[in-house]
């Protein structure tokens, strides 16, 4: 939920929070920041050579799915019925598809439910209205996604990285580095399985008379990782989700952000996709000498380049751009600040920018912190005064480290993890158990009734009966 733009301040209170601060600056402060051989920051825009995950129903197009179905023994209608049984049922167990033949549920699942996620952990705040799910993917990466209810919508904050290769020293996500890109499923199950938690009446807080949202309605891109990294995956995945029921999830491109910190090459060419998401700049520092520092993409690709991108995107798309900025006590919150904003971002028309200052958001080890309120306050009324839409965020899910720049896996998260990974091998070990006792005691009843002349019922019984 997003707060009202603040009252325009009193002059004493301007004042004040435009008298001369000092400038704080990451590396001053005692970040280090990382370098290639050659001295430019170190970015990892490829993963690094590791095992992919299984291909999933939500890898595929319509027709690659009729191919996979053929492979297995199927007539091309059953990808159909799976994809209506995935994209609008939210349902991942073949056994619970009851209209599929029950002899191949087995091999439906081997060619197109391979496991993706596994619940290792949820943590709730807001009085249930918020949830932050730690998801443990086939290789044993983890990674995190967050559910979020407000009045007339449902939104999920989804990752598409494990890890990041940006290396913003406030973002906890980024010192953690990169592992791997997430595929295309990966990225739409994470909406699946929040669409089950909300079928399941998981999901709390209060739902605006008339919307009562029963599934995901807002997907943001904002969660761990650079989705403009992950292109390919990325759009993969962006149709599965605009793609019409039963190909998709039929959800509108309107209702989807993504986000960037500015890989220019990139945004110009999601302008050229016939698919009008909402874009967002993740700018946080007008100026080249502090987002150097602060983002250091930055050293690829300046400030100015990123906001051409930007408004190069409104123009091909009509879409209206969000800028984020992270305020930051001391550090990008001047006042010289939001107008050198203002004068860049007005230089280049009216009316194809919003602007989204954001209180810091606390990590583990960073000695940052947000801008004071009144500092917010001017910051914001500058914006506006310039002409420039202006909405101060709110910051659900922070008392979780579930908020904007702080999702990481942890120590703690990665102790979970193997937790539960021990439970599930334990389990399947006491299932293998059964299963084998059981085969043994079936072997022996069949035996004793092939004796007694009745081993080809014993055969029938054991086959069951397929459906059709």
């Amino acid at each position: 939920m997003s707060e009202k733009s603040p009252r325009r301040p009193n002059p004493r209170t301007r004042s004040a929070a435009s008298a001369e601060r000092p400038q704080v600056l990451p590396q001053a402060e005692g970040w280090t920041q990382a370098a290639d051989a050659e001295g430019r920051p170190l970015l990892q825009f490829k993963q690094p050579r590791v095992k992919q995950p299984p291909q999933h129903l939500a890898d595929m197009t319509l027709e690659e799915r009729q191919a996979k179905a053929k492979e297995i023994g199927l007539p091309a209608f059953r990808a159909k019925q799976l994809s209506v049984h995935y994209f609008e049922r939210h349902t991942t167990d073949p056994e619970q598809m009851t209209d599929l033949p029950k002899d191949k549920r087995a091999q439906i699942a081997e060619a197109f439910f391979p496991p993706l996620l596994t619940e290792v952990r949820r943590l709730k705040t807001d009085d249930g209205a918020t949830i932050k799910f730690l998801w443990r993917l086939f290789d044993g990466a983890l990674v995190e996604s967050v559910l979020m209810r407000y009045p007339g919508r449902v939104t999920l904050c989804v990752s598409s990285q494990c890890g990041c290769g940006m290396n913003c020293p406030f973002c906890a996500t980024g010192q953690n580095g990169l592992t791997r890109n997430m595929s295309a499923a990966e990225i739409v199950e994470q909406v699946v399985r929040a669409n089950q938690v909300i079928a399941a009446g998981d999901l709390g807080g209060l739902q605006k008379k008339g919307h009562n949202a029963e599934r995901v309605t807002n997907i943001v891109f904002m969660g761990m990782g650079e989705p403009l990294a992950n292109y390919k995956r990325l759009m993969a995945a962006v149709h599965r989700m605009v793609d019409p029921a039963p190909e998709g999830l039929g959800m509108s491109a309107r209702n989807i952000t993504v986000s960037t910190v500015g890989l220019v090459p990139a945004i110009r060419k999601l302008a050229q996709e016939k698919v009008p998401v909402t874009f967002a700049l993740s700018l946080h520092a007008p100026d080249d000498e502090l987002r150097d520092e602060l983002i250091p993409v930055n050293s690829r690709w300046k400030a100015d380049e990123a906001i051409d991108a930007a408004y190069e995107y409104f123009q091909a798309t009509g879409r209206r751009v969000s800028i984020e900025y992270a305020l930051i006590k001391d550090m990008n919150d001047h006042p010289w600040r939001a107008d050198l904003l203002a004068k860049k971002l007005n230089a280049r028309g009216r009316g194809w920018v919003h602007v989204n200052p954001i209180p810091l958001n606390p990590t583990p080890g960073s000695i940052w912190t947000s801008s004071e309120p009144d500092v917010m306050r001017e910051f914001v009324q500058r914006l506006e005064d310039a002409g420039i839409p202006c909405t101060l965020r709110d910051t659900r899910g922070k008392e979780i480290d579930g908020a904007c720049g702080q999702l990481a896996a942890d120590g703690d998260d990665e102790a979970a993890a193997e937790k539960v990974a021990v439970e599930q091998a334990g389990e399947a070990g006491q299932a293998g158990e059964a299963g084998q006792a059981g085969e043994a005691g079936q072997a022996g009843e069949a035996g004793q009734a092939g004796e007694a002349g009745q081993a080809g019922e014993a055969e029938q019984a054991a086959e069951g009966t397929s459906a059709s």
